[in-house]
């Protein structure tokens, strides 16, 4: 199995723009709640950095069991994410930023036979490691598109 360039392309370098739409924003509109129940900007921003080390986890099951099976990732069951919130803005593009570098090296310099590899995903079956990583930037747009709105709907 092999990673198609489209895919490539946007895990090397889809996050970027985040820094972009974002840009000049001070933190009381970074951190301003459309309604009570719906995440920030900021909230946002900091649940796609809390993420990526539990996709490369994630990835790493998959590469070293057979089929593991994991349930869809939920921030609010997460204990950590709150102290991810409380990071400051730049802080978290940054690590988001850090991160993606060694998710983008991870990935890319796999074999044939690892992207092949699967596990199991509760709501969405059977994935390839392709699979989990277009799944991975897909989520990742959703939450981009989410933030574009946020920034534009003030």
């Amino acid at each position: 199995m092999q990673i198609y360039q489209s895919l490539i392309d946007r895990l090397r370098n889809q996050h970027e723009a985040i820094a972009n739409v974002v840009e000049g924003l001070d933190e009381k509109r970074l951190a301003a709640h459309p309604e009570p129940e719906k995440w920030s900007i900021h909230d946002n921003i900091a649940h796609l950095a809390k993420y990526q080390p539990v996709f490369m986890e994630r990835i790493n099951a998959i590469l070293n069991l057979d089929e593991p099976t994991f349930n869809a990732y939920r921030a609010e069951y997460d204990p950590d994410f709150e102290t991810w919130r409380r990071w400051d803005t730049p802080n978290l593009l940054g690590k988001l930023d850090s991160d993606r570098r060694e998710i983008f090296d991870m990935i890319t310099g796999l074999s044939s036979e690892d992207l092949a590899r699967a596990g199991i995903h509760k709501k969405r079956g059977r994935l390839s490691v392709v699979d989990w990583t277009e799944l991975f930037v897909l989520h990742e747009a959703h939450h981009m598109y989410t933030i574009f709105q946020l920034v534009h709907n003030a």
